[in-house]
């Protein structure tokens, strides 16, 4: 990876840095599982005789960080569903290639 050109350079960092965003997702995704079977596990064996065990109170934690996660995980993915995997690198080529074309020399 020495001997790379400046635009291989830029892809390498923006895949680099896709794939830190991507495992950074993962790892939300683990805490959120881990943490809400915990809680709703809790919940469950420490229902006094008669309490519901379905009903807001118990899946509310679940609830909103799950609609954070969402945001999370559109944040991650959501951009490629749109504008696909190599917009960005096409876009910056466009602009490169105007810019160049439209110089005086």
């Amino acid at each position: 990876m020495e001997n790379l050109t400046e635009q291989e350079q830029r892809r390498l960092e923006r895949a680099q840095k896709r794939v830190k965003s991507i495992l950074g997702f993962y790892k939300h995704l683990i805490a959120y599982v881990l943490v809400n079977l915990f809680l709703i596990s809790r919940h469950y064996f420490d229902l006094k005789p008669g309490e519901e065990f379905f009903k807001f109170s118990t899946f509310s934690v679940a609830f909103f960080w799950g609609f954070g996660l969402a945001v999370h995980a559109a944040s991650v993915f959501g951009k490629n569903i749109f504008l696909g995997g190599d917009w960005e690198e096409k876009k910056i080529n466009e602009i490169m290639e105007r810019e160049k074309n439209s110089k005086w020399e």
